[in-house]
């Protein structure tokens, strides 16, 4: 009796070990034991048709417009200043003043010596005249007449000679007041009032930088010359500086490629002018630019996110409505079933002409209108099924507006 009681308890133990790994195995079934497989949640983009501005990056230094350094043209104390450290200049203004008195002094002297010899010259004149009647009534030689035309020969040199003096003496005098030469603004005084100032004043009295409008100068591989070359063919092509979340500080147009490549470096130098209308942009500040190289016109676009890389290259997940298709693909395991019903994706090989960090311009695999999986694609594989939780819609506005980013590192088709 106890040994069939036993056998019964043992029979009892096995089947609900049985019964417990069926469920177990069950439940690890994809699917599930309804032969149902759970949505995944993703969030999915519409592929639209639109303009894409292709950019060069590159790192650029920013440089005033103009730069004069301020220089004394003679000697003597610095009596006054007549600006503001930091202060916006006009071309002309008056910056500082030097001791005029010798150079006034020195401007009285030249013109009594000029009046002098002017007063020569003038006697000088009459008597050649004199000597010229005389000449003619045979009171005077020939060589008195002579004599006394090079006297006003050399009374007329001493009078020029005079009035370079005079306007060297005027000149002089001018510069013991000291203007502005352009227009900008001032940087740190270098010399305070009461020192002695010479014209090889090493550092200036003060810097003046043009920065409205400022320039820009950067660099870019030589195997970019070509590209570079079109844009300007085709007009002065736009630059953006960019700062390092990659918003716009300032826009500008290409003014100057320089004509020839450096030898050391295989780069080609540039400058881009900017208004520069808030003063965003500082002389010897490094700036991110972005050079707008051409414009890809009416071209298939999705969010970057979208892209995926596989074994056999780029990739996206199209979602589909209709009945799963299976297609062989390296991409996704082998031998797995397609589960019918709902909408689910499709492993799509695409090709990416150019993209950045928000935007990915596809060439083939693609139309307007279709639908891609920008997240939640960690779990999918070819024919799963999902869950739409958000449907990202194309931005509005003008068409082929982008925002260049500064973390973005294009891969350019060129």
């Amino acid at each position: 009796m106890s040994l069939n009681r036993r056998h019964v308890v043992i029979i009892v133990i096995i089947l609900s070990v049985i019964l417990i790994g069926y469920r177990l195995f069950s439940h690890r079934r994809p699917g599930g034991p309804t032969g149902k497989e759970q949505p995944i949640p993703v969030n999915v983009a519409t592929a639209v048709r639109k303009n894409v501005p292709i950019y060069l990056d590159a790192l650029g230094t920013v440089q005033a417009y103009r730069t004069v350094v301020v220089q004394p043209m003679i000697s003597g104390p610095l009596v006054s200043v007549e600006f503001h450290e930091g202060q916006d200049v006009r071309k002309g203004q008056l910056l500082a003043k030097i001791d005029p008195r010798p150079y006034r002094a020195a401007l009285d002297q030249a013109l009594a010596k000029q009046a002098q010899d002017e007063a020569t010259l003038a006697e000088a004149r009459v008597n050649l005249k004199r000597y010229q009647m005389l000449i003619a009534q045979k009171y005077a030689s020939a060589q008195q007449v002579s004599d006394q035309a090079a006297t006003v020969s050399e009374d007329a040199a001493l009078v020029k000679q005079d009035q370079a003096a005079v306007e060297t003496a005027r000149t002089n005098l001018r510069y013991t007041r000291i203007r502005a030469p352009i227009s900008g603004r001032t940087g740190i005084l270098q010399v305070n009032a009461g020192n002695i100032v010479t014209p090889s004043l090493s550092t200036g009295i003060v810097v003046i930088n043009t920065l409205q409008p400022i320039y820009v100068s950067f660099s870019l591989p030589q195997q970019d010359l070509s590209t570079v070359q079109k844009a300007i063919s085709s007009g002065s092509p736009d630059v953006v500086a960019v700062n390092r979340h990659g918003a716009p500080i300032d826009r500008g147009v290409l003014a100057v490629l320089d004509n020839q490549v450096n030898s050391s470096t295989g780069t080609l130098t540039m400058r881009a002018r900017f208004p520069n209308p808030a003063f965003a942009l500082w002389p010897g500040a490094f700036v991110d630019i972005k050079l707008m190289a051409r414009t890809d016109q009416n071209v298939i676009t999705v969010p970057a996110v979208a892209v995926r890389q596989g074994p056999e290259g780029s990739f996206v997940y199209l979602v589909s409505s209709g009945p799963p298709v299976r297609t062989p693909s390296a991409i996704t395991p082998k031998g797995t079933a397609p589960v019918p019903g709902g909408e689910h994706v499709v492993v799509r090989a695409v090709h990416v002409a150019y993209s950045n960090q928000s935007i990915a311009e596809i060439d083939t695999g693609l139309a307007a209108g279709d639908r891609v999986v920008t997240e939640g694609g960690s779990r999918l594989r070819d024919g799963s099924v999902i869950r739409i939780e958000q449907h990202h819609q194309p931005a509005t506005g003008r068409s082929g507006a982008h925002t260049p980013d500064k973390a973005a590192r294009l891969r350019r088709r060129i």
